[in-house]
């Protein structure tokens, strides 16, 4: 974890605050367009958020918080108590959802999405790589950063305000794509099932604030095998392996617990996991929030 600093608190649309985060003990750590970062809240939540601003600056980082009306008590805890001064750990950046070369970009944002995609923006721009942005949010007043948007990209983005204008028709921007352009979008869930039933998957690039909808086989009870320790933690089947370990003495750290984050990740020296999550585990690791095991025992590395 990284020490930081809540050097600035700014309201920039309905229900959204940017922090910028100081460094307390000197440079934070390098990222690139599309990471999140943990934040170690002083209510004992971790939350995690995407990188808005620029990565060329290792002073500081920005995010930006939207008050769920539904929360678990992260982003209430955020534009309720969270004040100016107050430090705060910062986990270092982890990248699910990188921007890959490409000759042309059409990026989609739905409200609070356009976290992860304006740096992606902006480093497309400064390659004078050709990019627009579509836009899309209930009201203008409830979508942050437009104004900047407007004034720096003027008639490459779009904004969308679906109240008023309805959702765009994705099908037409799907057979307006020019060859070898791809598509980058962070939303929530029906706009990205939209996106997905209108772009092709080998050009749609997307990142999820929950899990898409999917069905799998019921839980069955397994045995994780912990290597360096040489203890055997039983999973039953109703008990994720996160709080299996967890409860045996084994402090994997958490976030999202729905298998979007990646906070969780194991390394698996043996076995045949199954993989529930949303973002690809890497060969040879596995989320334990919500991925568990297709054979009767794993071994980890722990």
């Amino acid at each position: 974890m990284q020490q930081t600093v809540v050097d600035h608190i700014e309201r920039i649309a309905e229900d959204v605050v940017s922090l910028v985060l100081r460094g307390a003990t000197g440079p934070l750590a390098p990222w690139e367009p599309g990471a999140h970062v943990d934040l170690a809240l002083p209510n004992w939540l971790t939350r995690q958020y995407s990188l808005c601003g620029d990565p060329a600056d290792r002073e500081s980082y920005r995010v930006a918080v939207r008050h769920d009306r539904l929360s678990r008590g992260g982003s209430e805890y955020i534009h309720r108590f969270l004040r100016q001064g107050r430090a705060l750990e910062v986990s270092l950046p982890r990248n699910h959802f990188p921007l890959r070369p490409a000759p042309e970009y059409l990026f989609l944002a739905g409200g609070i999405g356009i976290t992860p995609i304006l740096p992606m923006l902006r480093a497309a721009a400064a390659s004078d790589v050709p990019a627009s942005l579509v836009y899309l949010g209930q009201s203008v007043e409830s979508m942050p950063f437009v104004d900047d948007l407007r004034s720096s990209y003027g008639d490459r983005v779009r904004i969308v305000a679906t109240r008023q204008q309805g959702r765009p028709d994705f099908a037409a921007l799907a057979s307006a794509l020019s060859p070898g352009a791809v598509v980058y979008a962070c939303g929530p869930g029906p706009m990205l099932a939209a996106a997905e039933a209108a772009f092709p998957s080998g050009r749609l690039h997307a990142e999820r604030f929950r899990p898409a909808p999917r069905s799998f086989a019921p839980n069955t009870a397994f045995e994780a095998v912990c290597a360096r320790s040489g203890r055997t933690v039983r999973v039953p089947d109703d008990e994720s392996l996160l709080d299996a370990l967890n409860h045996a003495g084994f402090p994997v750290a958490s976030g999202c617990r729905e298998g979007v984050c990646g906070s969780c990740e194991v390394a698996v020296l043996d076995g045949d996991p199954e993989h529930r999550d949303d973002i690809g585990a890497p060969a040879g690791r596995m989320y334990a929030c919500v991925s568990r095991a297709l054979s009767p025992r794993l071994v980890v590395d722990l």
